[in-house]
């Protein structure tokens, strides 16, 4: 039995600064596979004929432990990769150099120059360049599961909403000549998504700063995104919506937020064991979603449920799980591309270890427009910190186009 735990704050392990040959990567996970699929057979034999070699055991722990390991680089490069091909129209051409300039000034010495200092607050708070904005969100993107796969929407208003068709047109037969009498007219529905406020408070001393070699941005960028990272891995699973987004968790039948959308709450597919997922409800949880869906569909689990997820057999004995097989795509499950996330449960009593489904139009982050920093060298003398600061919301928009697995 797998014992669901308290997500440890290692999510940032999922940051893309892997290097290495993805080619041999690739190669080197689909030859452990290969033995790891021996070694499940072996052990299967054990079972029948009640016998425990601890010796096939510990290899085949090391074997999955080895294949986690050597995907998760895969994965990691893989989303560099991802994450380049979104960028690659972006214009890198300073938007502002005269607050930009402005921007560097204040961040170094504490510079003011109130002509310049858009949408500042009266304690000296800046709002990070364009630039600068860009460089936090693209690392989010890389270091963020969910930024990853489900849609993103910028807003410049203090809540976003959004609107329903909840349909309900009428229509009939009528001859030629009848007279048409009035149908029923569809109706609306509308849930408004509230951003939350995220925030890291690096610190780095006045002698680091002064210093011309350091690149600001890709410093202040690196602190940022460690922490906004961590947050937003369980914010966007399982958020109680208190002053930081929903997570798609707590729209689930019977959760928090069932009855928040409009359109209803997320269906469960039940999972006979406590502590287990056969084989047959994966597939249950992959049909349980509309065909309408599915070109888009991904699973969603922690690794450790990942792990698990690897050992499982079809009815004609094949394994469930593949391995990736060229640069740029993920491993997949049953078909259907898995995306570790580290927020979501492990196999337990009552958890909800897996999920399925269309992220991109199932649920939908909304940015607030605009990082503030505010710069503060008196708090903890000899160091500055800066108070860095970002509005972000998150719920699901659409039910139906996600699905869960639950344990007994």
């Amino acid at each position: 039995m797998t014992k669901q735990m308290n997500p440890l704050r290692g999510i940032v392990a999922v940051r893309a600064d892997a290097t290495g040959d993805i080619k041999a990567l690739i190669e080197k996970v689909n030859g452990d596979f290969s033995t790891f699929k021996e070694t499940i057979e072996a052990k299967n034999k054990e079972v029948l004929a009640k016998f425990d070699d601890v010796v096939t055991t510990e290899k085949l722990e090391k074997l999955n432990a080895s294949l986690s390991e050597t995907q998760a680089e895969i994965d990691k490069i893989n989303v560099k990769i991802t994450a380049a091909a979104m960028g690659a129209g972006q214009d890198d051409r300073v938007k502002d150099k005269e607050y930009t300039a402005a921007f560097r000034a204040h961040v170094r010495k504490g510079d003011v120059q109130a002509s310049l200092n858009k949408g500042a607050d009266s304690e000296g708070g800046y709002l990070a360049p364009v630039e600068w904005d860009r460089t936090i969100t693209d690392k989010l993107v890389e270091v963020s599961p969910m930024r990853q796969i489900a849609k993103v929407q910028v807003t410049s208003q203090q809540a976003f909403v959004k609107l329903f068709n909840l349909r309900g047109a009428a229509s009939g037969w009528v001859s030629e000549t009848a007279a048409r009498t009035q149908t029923n007219t569809p109706t609306f529905g509308a849930m408004t998504i509230r951003p939350g406020e995220l925030y890291a408070n690096p610190a780095a001393t006045q002698g680091m700063l002064d210093d011309s070699e350091i690149d600001l941005e890709a410093w202040l960028a690196g602190e940022v995104e460690t922490e906004f990272a961590y947050q937003e891995g369980l914010t966007f699973v399982s958020g109680t919506g208190v002053n930081r987004p929903n997570g798609f968790l707590t729209y689930v039948t019977g959760a928090a937020n069932a009855a928040a959308n409009p359109l209803g709450a997320i269906q469960i597919v039940p999972a006979a064991a406590v502590a287990d997922i056969a084989a047959t409800e994966v597939y249950d949880l992959v049909y349980a979603l509309p065909e309408s869906f599915s070109m888009g569909a991904r699973f969603v689990a922690n690794r450790t449920t990942i792990g698990e997820l690897r050992k499982l057999v079809d009815l004609n004995g094949q394994f469930m799980w593949q391995p990736s097989m060229q640069e740029g795509q993920p491993a997949q499950l049953a078909g259907h591309p898995v995306t570790e996330m580290p927020g979501m449960p492990n196999i337990g009593t009552g958890a909800i270890p897996l999920a399925f489904g269309d992220f991109e139009r199932g649920y939908l982050i909304v940015d607030r427009t605009g990082v503030r920093v505010l710069r503060d060298p008196f708090t903890n003398k000899p160091y500055v910190h800066f108070y860095t600061t970002k509005r972000v919301g998150g719920a699901v928009v659409n039910p139906e186009a996600i699905k869960v697995l639950k344990n007994a």
